[in-house]
């Protein structure tokens, strides 16, 4: 029964610290008009969160044996509440970017340890069904985060997207506080590799701000995009170069030489490009081209999360009875293909039946996928070096969606720009469609009492407006493709992946 509520609890801090990186999305313009800042300023809550989750989480080993994980673990759920709190109250826009940073630092313990703390509750053969359940609140974290942001902003307002951590982080720190012992395989201590932090640091947070503010400053184009581009590149060589030279590194890099943690790597990337990208762009292409509320949006999303956990409970099962993962991995990967390719197919007249029914294979592609991987991050791993494996495999799904998000804006951007100048070019007073369509505006309007030269001026303004609405169409079926061939590509990755058996991790339920 312990085991059961600890499994819940560090599952729901997981999911939490997950709806964060998405749940804030859909509220910027609100918060933007309340703080008294402008919408670009106002999008460092989201970059500032980001950049504290892919410092922290690769160093969460690091700080679990300087610290030890129990304490390490419940100090981070505090910290995370606390902030999450201290957001809601921020009075002007750099305060709450500052708190969201800090919750961000909170965070990351939520995510990786969470996962250390539940494949270590499970013996050996029962590692399919850690991953299944963790897998859900990976999963389900980012997709309910704009539904769930977007019904708080609507009906109540936008400090109750943070203040709903508050009794839920509370309770999670009490549980682990009487639960959580600290692992029986403990790393040995030894001294701080600051140089290691410090350029893990520097260089993590100038990629992450590249990737966040590329595209909103017209990448190169802006100086100081460049100087964190150059900035990144050396600061992240030098992480490497050190991390591989020291003694004593705040991140193990050696455990890469795993080829499956380095192959899985590579695809929980390409994962997060998918899962994250998805998420942006879905709830915007029925919100904005489509015309549905953001509860409306939820419900397409729902039968997609229903059918995602049962998906994710039957990979487990099938991984048990000794089927390979990379089945699974590849037939998640051409189910998310055919949702991309479905997504792509969508016009204006789409319906919400025609929408949920594609996001329900990007819901099982995704769900697929994710149980596997995260066996194959550790299939040839000691249990020592899990919790590691499992960070570093974390950070580059989040590495991943920031990613996708700046591939997937840019790609909008340059998109739609192209497919407005070729529907501009065949507009002209020579084509009959064109001259049709104007002149039943301009009717429209003067039998509404406009005069003739209004009403004409107003039919070119709807006519601009068809224009403005159809190339954002045709940007998104693009973006949607882009995204399925991501995924595609990754499917020879598969084949470089060996098939041992992973070591038995141990139990760490304390007995108080």
């Amino acid at each position: 029964m312990k085991r059961t509520i600890l499994l819940i609890t560090v599952i729901t801090a997981a999911m939490m610290e997950l709806i964060d990186t998405s749940i804030v999305n859909v509220a910027l313009s609100h918060m933007s008009g309340n703080l008294g800042a402008t919408l670009e300023d106002t999008s460092w809550v989201v970059t500032s969160y980001a950049i504290a989750n892919v410092i922290i989480i690769p160093i969460t080993t690091f700080l679990s044996t300087l610290l030890g994980r129990r304490n390490y673990y419940i100090g981070s759920v505090i910290a995370f509440t606390f902030f999450s709190f201290m957001c809601g109250q921020a009075t002007n826009i750099w305060m709450l970017v500052a708190f969201r940073f800090l919750q961000g630092i909170g965070g990351g313990a939520l995510l990786s340890v969470s996962q250390a703390i539940v494949f270590e509750l499970f013996p050996k053969e029962k590692q399919s069904v850690a991953s299944a359940l963790f897998g859900i609140g990976v999963f389900i974290g980012p997709t309910i985060g704009p539904t769930l942001g977007g019904y708080i902003t609507e009906y109540y307002s936008w400090p109750w997207i943070f203040y709903i951590n508050v009794p839920i982080g509370i309770i999670v720190a009490s549980l682990c506080s009487i639960l959580l012992g600290e692992p029986a395989v403990k790393q040995p201590g030894g001294k701080i590799d600051w140089l290691g932090i410090f350029l893990l640091a520097v260089g993590v947070s100038a990629l992450q701000t590249v990737l966040e503010r590329g595209e909103t400053e017209d990448w190169f184009e802006t100086r100081y995009i460049v100087w964190l581009t150059v900035t990144a590149i050396v600061g992240l060589c030098l992480f490497v170069w050190w991390e591989l030279k020291t003694k004593q590194p705040v991140v193990n890099l050696r455990v890469l030489k795993s080829r499956n943690l380095s192959i899985a790597a590579v695809l929980t990337f390409i994962s997060g490009i998918g899962m994250f990208s998805s998420v942006f762009l879905t709830p915007v292409f029925a919100q904005r081209l489509l015309g549905f509320t953001p509860s409306q949006t939820g419900l397409l999303l729902l039968p997609g999360a229903c059918l995602a956990i049962g998906g994710l409970i039957v990979s487990s099962r099938l991984l048990q009875r000794g089927l390979s993962p990379m089945y699974l991995i590849g037939t998640g990967i051409i189910f998310f293909g055919w949702f991309s390719w479905k997504m792509s197919r969508l016009d204006l007249d789409a319906s919400g039946f025609d929408v949920s029914t594609a996001l329900i294979w990007r819901a099982l592609g995704l769900a697929i996928v994710t149980v596997p991987l995260t066996m194959l991050a550790v299939s040839s791993l000691q249990p020592k070096d899990m919790p590691q494996g499992a960070a570093l495999n974390n950070m580059m799904r989040q590495l991943g969606g920031s990613f996708g998000l700046a591939l997937v804006n840019t790609y909008l951007t340059q998109r739609n720009a192209v497919h407005r100048a070729d529907l501009v070019s065949n507009i002209t007073a020579y084509n009959p469609e064109t001259v049709q369509r104007l002149s039943g505006y301009t009717h429209y309007f003067m039998s509404r009492g406009a005069t003739a030269a209004d009403a004409q001026r107003q039919g070119l303004g709807m006519l601009n407006a068809v224009v403005v609405k159809q190339s954002s169409l045709l940007s998104f079926c693009d973006a949607y493709l882009i995204v399925g061939a991501v995924f595609l590509v990754a499917l020879p990755l598969l084949l470089f992946a060996s098939q041992r058996k992973q070591a038995r991790p141990a139990v760490i339920l304390s007995d108080h």
